[in-house]
């Protein structure tokens, strides 16, 4: 299934409501995990550059890989002026990179849209001996109430949804599958607070948001609008959420 094209047109709203990672997250990854000046890290589906712009905050190299166009650009627009950032057109099953020409490979929120096997096999080629993939999601903590009601409300509007994160609910199994030796898992703590204008976007950056001509998109905004106004406080709601990641060599 060709997911290239999942979140054409969205890119803005991706760049402006999408959260960072854990600022923990990224520390264990500077200070823990051996990235930094001397890195070379290829960032595979990297979307608007999220993950690209705070790899970037710690002195790697980025090498941004993305196959949709419109995301990809809206990436160069905004990391474009740094000299350590590197676009590239391509996918996580064939990023276009010379063999043996990176130090890490991470994957922020995309792994899950993956043809694991191809994309293992793309990790092999491109990563130098010794070379670590990192895998990374921020993740709903699906328990909360809120969040439940949120998915109800998802699912009842949105036809494409199956769950969040494109239908992740533990990729344990995914990433135990992927992994050629013992891995790392670590979870930090990375709740997010929300603006009723930035809830609602960041509602329509998701893969399966209708369009705006749905029969439906009217009730779904209304809904999630009463969602935020039954549980702010002040004006802001909290989302409790999790950065996870796996790190590893393949």
């Amino acid at each position: 299934m060709d997911n290239t094209n999942k979140f054409t047109g969205k890119s803005s709203v991706y760049a402006s409501s999408r959260p960072k990672y854990a600022e923990q997250f990224i520390q264990y990854l500077k200070n823990s995990a051996g990235l930094g000046l001397e890195s070379i890290v290829a960032d595979i589906g990297s979307g608007t550059g999220i993950l690209s712009s705070q790899l970037l905050d710690i002195g790697c190299t980025v090498i941004a890989v993305e196959p949709n166009d419109d995301m990809r650009n809206t990436a160069e627009k905004l990391l474009g002026g740094n000299e350590r950032f590197n676009s590239v057109k391509g996918s996580a099953e064939n990023t276009a990179l010379e063999d043996y020409s990176v130090n890490y490979i991470t994957v922020g929120q995309a792994f899950h849209w993956f043809d694991h096997k191809k994309f293992k096999a793309e990790c092999k080629r491109i990563l130098k001996p010794g070379g670590k993939v990192i895998l990374v999601w921020n993740s709903r903590v699906s328990s909360n109430k809120m969040i439940k009601e949120n998915a109800e409300i998802c699912q009842k509007y949105c036809p494409g949804f199956t769950g969040f994160s494109g239908g992740i609910k533990n990729m344990d199994s995914a990433v135990s599958n992927f992994f050629d030796t013992k891995y790392k898992k670590k979870v930090f703590q990375n709740d997010l607070k929300f603006t009723k204008e930035k809830f609602i976007q960041r509602l329509k950056s998701a893969s399966y948001m209708i369009s705006e001509d749905s029969p439906n998109y009217e009730a779904y905004i209304s809904a999630l609008e009463n969602l935020f106004d039954k549980y702010q406080k002040n004006g802001f709601l909290t989302m409790p959420n999790e950065t996870k990641s796996y790190a590893g060599e393949i």
